[in-house]
């Protein structure tokens, strides 16, 4: 097993915030250089740039753990995988930096046998970056991208009880399907917040919304390093049948689908 301890989670948000800058010089070149991929979802310099800072950062603070990013991913190991791995969405919400929205996120998971034990998610166009350790709580950090760790601003955050009425749903700008959308009518939601990318995971964290549905499939690296933010925050993510939700234990990296609660007590309801 990996520890991941405070200098380590330190070393973790400093190379994020590298990756974000990396990010944001590509966005001020406007050479985005966007490309089709196979599954007909875009790639742009920026993604490929930060994919490059982080890989080469994780060899080097955590040498010999495999790693699995969205990139590169056919050249990562495949699953099932036993102990400690790291799954990696160097830009997560490609459409929204393509687009100019603020929303894209930079996530980076340690998973342990098959659960996510610490993550880190960086808004880098609004220098924000949820981070946590599960047992250990979660924190929002002001860190501007290339900022460092030891000079940020943390403020501890946590998820809140679910209300009986007047819930909050955060819902997928691009990706908002049918059966979340059946799922909330379900569940009388008052009011939804709509945003890309692994922002969502972030604001249940926060205590800022209370449920994020997404029953259509997914990749797990758009969601493992949410889920432990989540997670430390007092949260959880399950499959759509409640179950747990799990990384690498199966074929692919495929998520059928999940929902984030903010308090776990609500979707047993």
């Amino acid at each position: 097993m990996t520890e991941i301890d405070s200098p380590l989670l330190d070393a973790l948000t400093d190379l994020v915030s590298e990756a974000g800058h990396a990010i944001l010089a590509v966005a001020r070149s406007a050479v985005l250089d966007v490309r089709e991929k196979a599954d007909h979802s875009p790639v742009t310099a920026a993604d490929r740039a930060a994919e490059a800072v982080i890989l080469a950062g994780l060899a080097r603070l955590l040498p010999g753990v495999p790693v699995v990013s969205e990139e590169s991913v056919a050249a990562a190991p495949q699953p099932p995988l036993a102990g400690t791995f790291l799954l990696v969405d160097p830009l997560d919400g490609t459409r929204e930096f393509v687009d100019g929205r603020d929303e894209y996120t930079v996530n980076v998971a340690v998973v342990e046998a098959g659960v996510p034990i610490a993550g880190l998610v960086l808004l880098p166009a609004r220098g924000v970056l949820y981070r946590g350790r599960v047992g250990h709580g979660a924190e929002r950090l002001s860190l501007p991208p290339g900022g460092r760790a030891a000079t940020a601003v943390a403020t501890a955050i946590r998820a809140r009880p679910c209300p009986r009425t007047g819930a909050v749903a955060a819902v997928s700008r691009s990706h908002l399907d049918p059966a979340s959308e059946a799922f909330l009518a379900r569940r009388q939601v008052e009011a939804r917040v709509s945003c890309g990318s692994a922002v969502k995971f972030g604001l249940l964290a926060e205590g800022q919304a209370d449920v994020y549905p997404r029953l259509a499939p997914t990749s797990a690296w758009d969601v493992a390093a949410g889920h432990a933010v989540l997670a430390a925050a007092g949260g959880t993510v399950v499959q759509p049948d409640g179950t747990p939700l799990r990384y690498g234990e199966t074929a692919g990296w495929g998520v059928p689908g999940f929902v984030a609660w903010g308090d776990p007590a609500a979707g047993r309801r």
